[in-house]
């Protein structure tokens, strides 16, 4: 049995484990209506690329919370809303592909809030001595992405600008860890990657930013939630709190990069001269989930529609959730 199957099988069984001590909070809700908190448990999906748990910890924003929350870690965005579908986890963040993937496929998950972060770290890297110099280089070239992550769609933009698509090169569907290490033995030619791998490829082995995200792409991070804990009242008063949380801790990483890099070093294990580089690549600005903001994201869905990588088209109008918008006016 390989490592992807031993991995997916442990994740699996760990979200199992999870999801027993999840489920409905009926007896969070007292006689007269209100909730009882204590009584709810949130569970959260987590990346080493957004570092939710890293971020809320240092902005102490998991001080004094009322409910329980329980953490499951992954490695991109996609795997997080499969479990959010399957009904393992609760609510996770991820960047502005995956809730297309998710929604394409029917997945029982909502959009509840949204931040745009800097698009510096949001990259197609090569090695150091590659013969790459410009995009339109990437022809037949084994080009490393998660399939179905905001590096999927920076791709499919970068390759559209230069009159390509995904059946003019080799695309190798590989998650971040993986994608580094074929990286630095030449197992591929370039890497559709975000922060803080970026960093780390930059650091660890000289690799070269190829073309970064702007003019190509949203900097959208999306906070996603699924359609069954909406649903539960309980629940639902407890990510309207969580959904707060991390916007004060998005405006505390944004005031105090410094120490928001070095917790994140500490929390994750990555080299705080790393980190430091994507801090400052990464600022938050909260948005509504109108207008403009959903244009955007539908020109995302638009694009994977249009090179056939879903299979039906998808309207971000019909899975956001603009419940929590109004504590955006006053975060604080």
């Amino acid at each position: 049995m390989n490592r992807r199957v031993v991995t997916t099988l442990i994740a699996a069984l760990l979200l199992t484990v999870t999801a027993a001590c999840g489920g409905t909070e009926e007896q969070a809700v007292r006689a007269d209506g209100s909730v009882d908190l204590s009584q709810v448990t949130l569970r959260v999906g987590d990346q080493k690329g957004t570092g939710l748990q890293a971020l809320l910890t240092a902005a102490g924003q998991l001080k004094d919370v009322k409910y329980k929350v329980t953490w499951a870690q992954f490695t991109s965005g996609p795997p997080i809303l499969e479990a959010i579908n399957a009904g393992s986890l609760d609510f996770g963040a991820v960047g502005n592909a995956p809730p297309v993937f998710a929604a394409a496929a029917g997945s029982k998950i909502s959009i509840v809030a949204v931040a745009e972060k800097g698009v510096g770290g949001q990259v197609i890297v090569v090695p150091p001595d590659s013969p790459i110099k410009t995009p339109a280089d990437l022809r037949g070239k084994r080009v490393a992405v998660a399939k179905g992550s905001s590096a999927n769609f920076h791709l499919l933009a970068v390759l559209k600008k230069e009159g390509l698509s995904f059946t003019d090169i080799q695309p190798q569907y590989l998650q971040p860890p993986d994608a580094l290490a074929a990286l630095s033995s030449g197992k591929i030619d370039a890497w559709a990657i975000w922060d803080p791998y970026t960093a780390q490829a930059e650091a660890q082995i000289k690799a070269h930013i190829l073309v970064d995200g702007a003019n190509y792409v949203n900097g959208f991070e999306f906070q996603i939630a699924g359609q069954d804990a909406l649903a539960d009242q309980a629940r639902s008063a407890a990510l309207g709190d969580w959904v707060t949380r991390i916007r004060k801790a998005h405006q505390w990483a944004n005031d105090h990069q410094d120490e928001w890099a070095k917790v994140f070093s500490q929390l994750t294990g990555l080299d705080q001269a790393i980190v430091s580089v994507s801090v400052k690549r990464s600022q938050f600005k909260d948005l509504k989930l109108a207008g403009d903001t959903i244009a955007r994201e539908q020109l995302v869905a638009d694009a994977f529609s249009e090179a056939k990588l879903i299979p039906v088209p998808v309207k971000i109008a019909d899975v956001v959730d603009t419940r929590f918008d109004a504590s955006l006016e006053n975060p604080s």
